[in-house]
């Protein structure tokens, strides 16, 4: 079997978010599996000395027009949320807790946060709004708000983006293809490029 693809993310990331809609597809095209890491990119940046896009003023303007724009194109539901960027370590803990036992309900909980977020205009970094996600996804919403609060939990997601970190993430998405980083949302026709070559 190939390797799986490497998909990082994280909550508050726009980019991320239309990325979460296409990736499986993409992978599916070319017989892959995708492999799903939440990361915080609050936590990367202080080690890059980068910031989120709506806090560099040039950039403002640029991004939430490029938004839209993506969305025109690809059909996929967009509405700037009322706060950008959020803390995004709840949802993560969640997603985290619940792939322990269950990748694909943990795959099917983040896509359900991030329309939340980004079609909803729902807070997810609150618990309660984690936990409401939840519930309508089926799952245990009273074992998931324990779970962002168990140390264990806290640390495993310290310990992702600590790896992440080490393997050089530094934006959301971002993916690994054998080995290969791709940064961007808009590196995804190279990747399905990169995928049927075989790489160049």
């Amino acid at each position: 079997m190939p390797a799986a693809i490497d998909f990082y993310f994280d909550f508050s990331s726009p980019y991320g978010y239309f990325a979460a809609e296409r990736i499986e597809a993409l992978a599916a095209k070319h017989g892959r599996s995708v492999d799903w890491h939440p990361v915080l990119l609050g936590v990367i940046f202080k080690a890059t000395g980068m910031a989120p896009l709506t806090q560099i003023p040039i950039k403002n303007s640029y991004s939430r027009r490029d938004w839209e724009r993506i969305s025109r194109l690809t059909g996929i539901p967009f509405k700037m949320p009322s706060v950008l960027p959020i803390s995004a370590h709840n949802p993560s803990r969640a997603v985290l807790f619940v792939a322990r036992s269950n990748e694909a309900a943990a795959k099917a909980l983040t896509l359900a946060l991030y329309r939340a977020y980004f079609v909803d205009d729902q807070n997810i970094g609150e618990i309660d709004v984690v936990r409401n996600v939840a519930l309508a996804q089926g799952l245990d919403a009273d074992a998931i708000v324990a779970a962002m609060g168990d140390p264990a939990v806290k640390d495993q997601l310290k310990h992702e983006v600590g790896a992440a970190e080490a393997r050089g993430v530094f934006g959301s998405p971002f993916l690994f293809v054998d080995g290969e980083p791709f940064w961007g949302f808009d590196r995804f026709d190279m990747v399905d490029e990169w995928l049927s070559r075989g790489g160049f």
